[in-house]
Parts: structure tokens; sequence; C-alpha cells
């Protein structure tokens, strides 16, 4: 094994042992590992230079990959490291240096107990069809939800299960359902080519692995409509949030039909964070909104904004707001009082809630 592969194989098992989320490649910077949210530097670890860059990111491309990262200067792919981990990476360009942010995917798929997410979440898993959409910022645990859910149905169910991925990240082992695993690039070309085909492969559930344009929203809502359970995911902070997204993402013209769809087709929208706890890792805080005949309307009337006074009332249905989410856990002293009103996307209103008691 040369030097370049050894210090790579160094890397990524370091950031497996000390169970990082993700490491970073970053020319003139020493490597970091992301811990529990916060970035560490590996202070035994020298700088990087700009050729020790280049030699760790082209150890982790196919001569294909190469290719299309020269071209497109970014590019994104899953690794997999001898037995021991798998990584969804993302290699790009920065002031003419390569860089890489390589996110570790655990190997197991952890149930929704073990996640320590809302036991409504097992409702979902039920449903025969519908649209169901898991929110939130980048790196707060919305594919590993979205695995959660799908491989308790793929334990319970005998149903077809198909994934569409950039890149794909957990693997599952079949067990009751047959799963179908498309990567993009790989196993078809884009989202809305895999998305276009997918119904005529016998699917009952669908995962599209992000929403990325009028398109592949579209399709899924289609697919939900026409008698398919599709989970999907979005970078929104909130419910209300999240339906003013999808409408605006279409033209003028089409808003009115696309919000009539998603009126009809939509279940749940979970939108998630993840919050360090007082005593080590992450805890996820949760917003939950499940699609009652108020909210329908409000979808309909484009009266979003209200959406959050339903949620508020609705606690006996199993929605949550962020709000009283996070009150919860600063209750429970699994996170601080700091830490709930960073997060909180209404402090002075979280402080209400936990003066009440």
């Amino acid at each position: 094994m040369d030097a370049i592969q050894q210090k790579l194989s160094d890397l990524l098992l370091t950031t497996a042992r000390q169970n990082a989320s993700d490491l970073h490649i970053s020319v003139g910077r020493k490597p970091t590992l992301r811990i529990d949210g916060v970035l560490i530097p590996l202070q035994k670890e020298p700088a990087i230079t700009p050729e020790v860059a280049e030699g760790l990111i082209m150890a982790l491309l196919t001569p294909e990959q190469k290719e299309l990262f020269l071209q497109n200067k970014e590019f994104d792919f899953s690794f997999a490291f001898e037995d021991k981990a798998r990584f969804r990476v993302n290699v790009y360009n920065q002031r003419g240096f390569k860089a890489a942010a390589l996110r570790l995917i655990p190997a197991e798929v952890r149930t929704v107990e073990a996640l320590g997410l809302p036991p409504v979440l097992h409702d979902f898993t039920k449903l025969s069809q519908g649209f169901i959409l898991v929110v939130g910022p980048a790196g707060h645990g919305k594919s590993t939800t979205l695995a959660a859910l799908l491989d308790e149905i793929n334990h319970n169910r005998m149903d077809h299960i198909i994934t569409i991925e950039d890149p794909i990240e957990y693997l599952f082992v079949q067990d009751r359902a047959i799963i179908s695993q498309r990567e993009v690039g790989a196993d078809t070309m884009s989202f809305t080519a895999g998305l276009r085909s997918i119904l005529r492969q016998d699917p009952d559930v669908i995962m599209v692995g992000e929403m990325r344009d009028p398109s592949s929203i579209a399709t899924a809502m289609t697919a939900a409509e026409t008698g398919h359970l599709v989970f999907s995911t979005l970078h929104t902070n909130s419910a209300a949030q999240t339906i003013d997204r999808i409408i605006d993402t279409f033209p003028a013209d089409q808003q009115s039909q696309v919000t009539s769809q998603l009126a009809a087709t939509l279940v749940a929208i979970v939108s998630e964070r993840l919050v360090p706890r007082v005593n080590g890792g992450r805890v996820p805080a949760c917003e939950i909104m499940i699609v009652n005949s108020a909210i329908r309307n409000l979808i309909r009337e484009r009266k979003a904004y209200q959406i959050d006074l339903v949620i508020e009332t609705s606690l006996q249905e199993g929605m949550v707001t962020l709000n009283r989410s996070l009150a919860t856990l600063v209750k429970r002293k699994e996170i601080s009082l700091e830490n709930g009103e960073l997060y909180s996307m209404n402090p002075s209103e979280l402080k209400i809630l936990l003066d009440r008691v």
C-alpha cells in the first residue's frame, strides 16, 4: 500500500472509530472530523498540501468517476471502505484546489426507537398510499429517518420498495420486501428519468432521495396519487415552509393544480433537528404535521402560515410543534436551555412553554 493509500485508510478508520458524522479534506487545514455537530481538527495530522489533497481524493475515485469529476468540477458518489464502513462523498474544487466532504453512513439501519424518534412514525409505515416528507437542514438525520421507516416496511410487508438515490446511502438487506435501490448516474440518468419509469416497475413503496426540481416533485405526487406510498426529503425548516416551497417551485400557471394535488396526496411532514445532548451525542427534536381536514383546507386556500396553530392544537392526533419537542427535551434535561433556544425558530415561545410547567 503506497503512502497516500495508507493515509486515506488511516483517516477513514479514524472517522469510523471516533463515530464522527463527517470527514473534511481541505488544503491548508488539518483533516477535520465533525463529531456531535462540532468540527474537530485531527491535531496529530499535518495540514493538507495541494498534492496530498489531490492524491487522497483521486484515490477515492474510479477512472470513470475521475473523468466526471474533472469535467463537472464536483461529483457525488458513495464509497465502501473495505468491509468496515460506507461513506457518502462529495468531491469539489475550491480556489483551484481539490477538496472533499465524506459523510459516514452507519452499516446498520437503526429503528425508530433506537434513533429516539416519536412513536407516531410507525403509523406511516402501515399506509398503502400517500406522500410523506422528512425535512430539515443538511446533516440532521433525514436520510437516517427514511431508512428506519423503509426498513420497518421491509421487515413487516411483502411489498416492492424502489429507491432512487444520489448516491445510494444505506444498503438494505431484503427481508419480506423486495428492495430495488437505484443510483443516479449508475442505474438511472436522473431523478426525473428514474421516477418516470418507476411506475412501470410495479412498486408499492417509492423513496426519492431528494426532490430537486418541479419535474421530480410532480412525478412523486402523481405516484402518490396513483396508489403508491412515496417518501422523500427537502431542505426546508418546517411543515408550513415545505408546503410553500413545493408550490412556489412551479410556474404561476401550474400552482393551482399543484396545490390541489398536494392537498390530496400529502399525509405527513416530519421536520427534524439533531440537537447536542447534555451528556454527549445528539438527540432528535421533531415537528410532526399529520394532514387532517383542517390542514387540507389550509393547503388548498394557500394559508400555510396558519398550519403551526393547527399542529399546536392537535396533540391528541400525534402532532407536535418543534418548540414543544424542544421543551420536552429541556424538561427531561436531555438538552440545555441554550441549545433549545438555538435550534428553536421561535425562542420566545419556547420560554413561554417552559414557564408553564
